[in-house]
């Protein structure tokens, strides 16, 4: 029963996102292209509202980072010497009568089809990197990839930052950004894709202090799971053990989210040491040491958290999807951060065909507009809008009345509680921003 509830949870939760423009199936009118997602005009706001925050959280708010916006595309050397060209790969298992494929590692039965049963193939190593090519012909020289990951474009561009900014350890880059993988099975909606965005640090210490530099990204992470809304009951926090982590890393903390298809992971934090300083400055023949006031030169080591974008916005969804009530008197809901909602205030005219309040709320409405980002909705009746503004996520509804006309106040409805009080007009500035920041 938990399995079902979970299922219809999932597919609810992708209803709500189409029907009211978060998320849209990628090349929809041609029928569409697997695992492909567009975002829509309430989901693009909830993107960029997520990533802002994330920024003024990890970057602005310190004093040891800098932000970082990298190439896609980037000499092909630089994959061999990260060891993504010989070591990014999953085991990709075929089946022998209908020729589907599957992830090796995932399968209960590494032996059975689980589409017909038919047997399947030893496992084959199966590079996850998307290729493409430079200028008019294909051939090896013009042979270069879509990054798999954000984190290369910081390695590279480490010693432009000591040799712009001269930072003393710790510092910290930090970057937003499209990566790309051909995954064997992508799929869970907006979970695993091959094209997804990225929000990732690389965090450069002393070796001696890695454990302590560890321990506090892993504070710092549970920290902005708390900001985002994100309960510590759907979490875990789970090592690594030695032979599944990547090749770069010593130590590495899954943080998985109790997702409606099971726990699967969310974040990630690991230890890559020297690994990619030291193989860029061998592999490019650029020394890429740090040298500290004593004159001392070494290769920093490296904290890495790093955060999908994408799995960030399905795991906030699945924790915002509220339900009350039943029948006639079911309410949907989206229970998100204040922080986060797309909009934070919509804006209503009790009535349509009343200039009076139109013009009244019109006048309300440019008030707010250059303080929030405001929904205007005049459609249906009060009751309709309430249930759309709710669907969507606005924290607060405001009504513009009859009483408005005399008293300059308005109804303000609070989205989780559904309760209602009257406010001022000159004061829903100051109110609306301290329920939001």
């Amino acid at each position: 029963m938990k399995a079902e509830a979970n299922q219809n949870l999932m597919e609810k939760i992708v209803s709500l996102a189409k029907r009211r423009g978060f998320i849209y199936p990628g090349s929809d009118i041609y029928g569409g292209l697997a695992n492909s997602w567009d975002y829509g005009p309430l989901g693009i706001e909830l993107k960029n509202n997520i990533k802002q925050l994330w920024w003024k959280f990890f970057v602005h708010s310190r004093d040891d980072m800098y932000g970082l916006d990298s190439s896609i595309l980037m000499n092909t050397k630089i994959w061999e010497a990260s060891g993504h060209l010989k070591e990014f790969s999953d085991p990709l298992a075929e089946c022998r009568k209908c020729r589907s494929r599957y992830r090796a590692d995932k399968l209960i039965d590494s032996k059975k089809c689980p589409s017909c049963e038919g047997i399947l193939g030893e496992p084959k190593k199966f590079n996850l990197m998307l290729k493409t090519y430079l200028g008019p012909v294909e051939d090896e020289a013009s042979l270069t990839y879509l990054r798999p990951e954000t984190a290369q474009g910081m390695f590279i561009n480490f010693k432009n930052i000591i040799d712009s900014f001269h930072p003393a350890l710790p510092f910290g880059l930090a970057q937003i950004g499209k990566a790309f993988r051909n995954e064997i099975t992508p799929g869970n909606f907006i979970f695993k894709t091959r094209e997804f965005e990225q929000m990732e640090i690389e965090y450069f210490i002393r070796s001696e202090n890695w454990e302590k530099s560890f321990e506090e990204w892993l504070t710092r992470i549970k920290k902005w799971m708390e900001i985002i809304g994100l309960s510590s009951m759907n979490v875990d926090f789970r090592e690594v053990a030695a032979k599944e982590r990547a090749h770069y890393s010593k130590k590495t903390v899954d943080i998985d989210y109790n997702f409606p298809f099971g726990k699967e992971e969310l974040y990630g934090l690991a230890y890559r040491t020297d690994f990619d300083l030291k193989n860029h400055s061998q592999k490019s023949g650029v020394d890429l040491s740090y040298q500290d006031e004593n004159g001392n030169k070494f290769l920093p080591h490296v904290i890495e958290p790093t955060f999908g974008v994408d799995r960030t916005i399905l795991a906030i969804l699945a924790e915002a999807y509220q339900e009350d009530g039943e029948g006639k008197n079911k309410r949907i809901y989206l229970k998100l951060s204040a922080k986060l909602a797309p909009f934070k205030v919509a804006i209503f005219p009790l009535l349509a065909n009343k200039p009076p309040l139109i013009e009244k709320a019109k006048s309300v409405y440019s008030l707010l507009k250059p303080h929030f980002f405001v929904a205007w909705d005049d459609r249906g009746n009060i009751g309709k809008r309430y249930f759309s503004q709710d669907e969507i996520g606005t924290p607060y509804c405001l009504t513009v009345d009859f009483q408005t006309l005399e008293d300059d106040t308005v109804t303000i409805r609070d989205r989780d509680t559904t309760k209602q009080e009257r406010i001022k007009i000159s004061n829903l500035i100051d109110y609306i921003n301290s329920k939001i920041f």
